[in-house]
Formats: C-alpha cells, sequence, structure tokens
C-alpha cells in the first residue's frame, strides 16, 4: 500500500474537506444564536438540507464511482467515459428541474411548504447544480488534481459563509436605513430562508471555476458505453440512496411522525447537536477522497486485499480515537450551539457510533465493487435502511429525537455486519480483527473511565484534564502498535 501517496492526497482533500466543511459548520453556532431554538427555523433548514442530500444520491445515481471504475477498465477511453457521464448525469437534472419546475406549489404543499414555494424550487436548483458539478470533482480526483479540487471548494464554502454573515449579522443593522431589507428578511422567515437563496448563489458561481472541465463535454456519448455504465450502476444508485436514507430519512419522517410546532422544534435541536458529531463524517469523506482512487487504480494489484486491510485497520484506530476525542472535551465542544439547543447532546455518542460503522461499512464495500457485485451492495443497505426506519417510526412518537440517534445505530450496524458476513465468503479478506478488537476494547475502557469520573461530578476543567491524560494514553498505543508495529 502506498501510504505516502494516501497520506499526500488525505491531507490536501482533507483540508478542503474537513477544514472546508469546519468552516462552513462554524455557520452553526450563528444558526442557533440567531435563530431560537423555539422558533423551529433551524428545523426548517435541518428538513430542507436532509431532501437535498437524498435528491443529490438520485441525481448522480452512483456514477461518481462508475466514472473511476470505468476510467480505469481495460478498452476504454476515459475522455469519452467522463464525456458520457458528464451528459447524462446534466441531462437528469435538467429533466428533474423542469419536473419542479411544473408541479411547484403541489410539491411544496406536499413537503408543508405551501408558504414558501421559493424554498423548494431553489433548493431544486441547488441540487441539480451539485449533481452535476459532482462528476466534474470526480474528474478532478480521478485526475489527482486535488489542489484544483481543494480551491473549488473553497470557493463555494467562504462566500457562503460571508453571504450568512452577511443575513445574520450585518442586514438587521441596516433595518433602520433600509426598510425593505427588514421586509424581506422578515418574509422569509427571520432570515432562514435566505440562507438557501445564499446557498445558490455560490453553489451557481463555483460552476464557472470548471471552464476546462466542461470541455470534456464535447468528446461525445457513447450509446453502447451508456448502457454498460448504467448496468453498472443501478445497484450503486440503490445502494447510495438507501445509504443516504440512513442519514437523513429521519430528518425526512419527523416532521410525520411529530407534526407541528413542536416536530419543528425537536427537529432543529436535533439537528444542530448531530452537527458536532458529524465530526466522523468529515474524517471519513476525508479519507474515502484519498483511498477510493488508489484502490480502483490498484484493483488488479495481487496486494489488493492487503491494502483494503490495511486501510480499515487505520481507519477504524483513528475514528476511535476522533470518538473519544470528541467525548473528552464536550464541555467546550457544546458551546458550539447556542445553550438552547444543549439538551439534544445526549445524542452525540450515539451518533458518532453511527458514523464509525457507516466508515467500516465504507471501507467493507469494495469488496462487492472491485469484484462487480453491486448488487449485494444495494441488498445491505436496503436492509440497513428498513432497520433505520422502522426504529424511527416506532420509535420519534415515544422518545422523540433519540430514536433518531438510534435508529441510525442500528441501521448502519445492521448493514455493516451483513457486509462483513458476506464479504468474506465471496470476497475473503484478511483483516487484522485481533488488533481491531484490542483497540475497540481499549476506547470502551477509556470511555467507561472518563464516564465514572463525569458521573462524580468532576468540574470541567479537572473532567477534560482526566480526558487528556486518557487520550494521550490511546495515542501510546496507537503509536507503538500501528504505527510502529
Amino acid at each position: 500500500m502506498n501510504l505516502k501517496s494516501l497520506a499526500k492526497d488525505t491531507a490536501i482533500y482533507g483540508l478542503s474537506s474537513i477544514v472546508g466543511r469546519f468552516l462552513n459548520y462554524l455557520l452553526v453556532p450563528l444558526y442557533t444564536t440567531v435563530i431560537a431554538a423555539g422558533s423551529g427555523g433551524y428545523g426548517i433548514v435541518t428538513n430542507l438540507y436532509a431532501y437535498t442530500a437524498l435528491l443529490l444520491a438520485i441525481l448522480t445515481f452512483g456514477m461518481e464511482t462508475t466514472l473511476f471504475r470505468f476510467c480505469n477498465k481495460d478498452g476504454e477511453d476515459e475522455r469519452l467515459v467522463y464525456s458520457t457521464t458528464l451528459r447524462m448525469v446534466g441531462g437528469v437534472g435538467l429533466f428533474f428541474l423542469i419536473l419542479v419546475a411544473v408541479f411547484l406549489r403541489p410539491v411544496a404543499g406536499a413537503m408543508g411548504y405551501s408558504a414558501h414555494p421559493e424554498y423548494v424550487g431553489c433548493m431544486a436548483a441547488i441540487v441539480a447544480l451539485d449533481a452535476f458539478q459532482a462528476i466534474m470533482f470526480s474528474r478532478l480526483r480521478q485526475q489527482r488534481k486535488a489542489v484544483k479540487f481543494m480551491a473549488l471548494k473553497f470557493a463555494f464554502i467562504i462566500p457562503n459563509i460571508l453571504l450568512n454573515l452577511f443575513i445574520f449579522l450585518v442586514m438587521p443593522r441596516l433595518f433602520g436605513r433600509f426598510p425593505a431589507l427588514e421586509d424581506m428578511y422578515v418574509r422569509f422567515d427571520h432570515g432562514v430562508g435566505l440562507i438557501f437563496f445564499a446557498n445558490l448563489l455560490c453553489t451557481a458561481c463555483v460552476t464557472l471555476g470548471f471552464a476546462s472541465e466542461l470541455k470534456g463535454i464535447r468528446h461525445g456519448f457513447d450509446k453502447a458505453l451508456a448502457g454498460r455504465m448504467l448496468r453498472y450502476t443501478w445497484p450503486l444508485l440503490l445502494l447510495s440512496l438507501v445509504g443516504i436514507l440512513n442519514q437523513v430519512a429521519d430528518k425526512i419522517l419527523f416532521p410525520w411522525l411529530m407534526p407541528g410546532p413542536e416536530g419543528k422544534v425537536q427537529l432543529g435541536i436535533y439537528g444542530a447537536c448531530v452537527k458536532i458529531a458529524m465530526i466522523m463524517s468529515l474524517l471519513t469523506q476525508a479519507f474515502r477522497y484519498a483511498y477510493e482512487p488508489i484502490v480502483f487504480n490498484g484493483s488488479r494489484d495481487r496486494n489488493s486485499p492487503e491494502t483494503l486491510a490495511d486501510g480499515m485497520k487505520y481507519f477504524v484506530v483513528f475514528t476511535l480515537l476522533a470518538f473519544l476525542a470528541v467525548m473528552f472535551y464536550m464541555p467546550i465542544l457544546r458551546y458550539f450551539i447556542g445553550p438552547g439547543y444543549w439538551d439534544g447532546l445526549k445524542v452525540v455518542p450515539v451518533v458518532m457510533l453511527a458514523e464509525i460503522f457507516m466508515g467500516i461499512y465504507f471501507n467493507l464495500s469494495f469488496w462487492y465493487k472491485l469484484s462487480d457485485q453491486t448488487g449485494w451492495g444495494a441488498f445491505m443497505s436496503a436492509m440497513g435502511a428498513l432497520v433505520m426506519i422502522a426504529v424511527n417510526v416506532y420509535g420519534v412518537p415515544r422518545w422523540g429525537y433519540m430514536a433518531c440517534a438510534w435508529g441510525g445505530f442500528a441501521g448502519y450496524g445492521t448493514a455493516m455486519l451483513l457486509s462483513f458476513f458476506i464479504g468474506q465468503k465471496k470476497y475473503p479478506i484478511r483483516y487484522d480483527l485481533a488488533r481491531i478488537g484490542a483497540f475497540v476494547v481499549l476506547a470502551a475502557l477509556l470511555y467507561a473511565a472518563y464516564t465514572l469520573l463525569a458521573s462524580a461530578g468532576l468540574k470541567p476543567v479537572p473532567l477534560m484534564a482526566a480526558g487528556t491524560v486518557l487520550l494521550l494514553a490511546y495515542c501510546a498505543a496507537a503509536w507503538k502498535f500501528i504505527v510502529r508495529k
């Protein structure tokens, strides 16, 4: 395994993914400060962005991974593969936009936004552009243009942050001089709706940065190639769809399972607290961006199973480190959101463990991608999604947002276990289960020790000091048994 290459790309992709999304997450303290928890405004943001994530999975229909696979297949013209992919995704996105425009009011009404159909139209435009850009971002990854990838990610993040700061911090100060601004601010749910318009503007501007990638569309469209790609990708579509359902179905279903203002309030609290747990998804995404091209480019290498085994070991060890760090420094990290949302912090450890399960499942997924048995991935993800939805449907009316956290835990756990046991029969890989298991046990013991100290009533500073000692103990073990071996 080329660990030097993996580390280099992870650093660059991590800068655009982890640092970039962290900067974007800095909007959460802003939102949870200016948008009162009891207003349900942040529930609107959480709900609509959940729909966006689901629609993005549909509109890209697994073509990001398919692009990697076919660009590295013998006998395929990678320029034609890229052009065909871009045309397919662009065509589907355009058709989607036309449908939404024609049926905007009934769709908005069914989603509960009859008073603001423009929110739904705006988000439809955002997701169509995001899907089109996703293919061009994948092309940059496939060509190992990590610096341009990073630059274009920041070209969205920084202007979007500045616009949000203007909306919530500067605009209210101008109401006296410009009454029209106040009217607009109040009309769009006291600034909540303007979040979506700012997003659309920034997304549209980023498209201009893909000038050279857009030229790749002129290499034509191969109908036979498109057919082969669609046969490969349809299970990935289902896989991606049910995978994203595991992440967002709770936020989409919540207003239906707990209707009325209370549902939006609870959804807003849950959505805000989940952002703290999303540190784990940032690590998983950065790892994926660097790791996936390496695996596919070396898929014909005899050492590929060893590559997958090493990747799993490193992933588990370092995500457990992230879990412990977040939990041990929660007395500080809770200030990431407004105090009105703190009641929901109890979801954080459960959601972070669910994210670890999801990351393990992603690492396990290479067996069916490399052996072209993607149907198995669709099946296992579907089983996980069904478990997650069942927990939410049963639990939300009874336990509120805690059912969402446990639903994700159960859903990802189901998919992870299915993938491991089926994968060992279909594409055996000798994972270092003994060492992985030892670190899981070590992390559990350290977390249990920290929990006992917290329950004993330690003040925040001594508690975090004790957590630091426990974290250093874990790091020492990782250095001795993983890095130095």
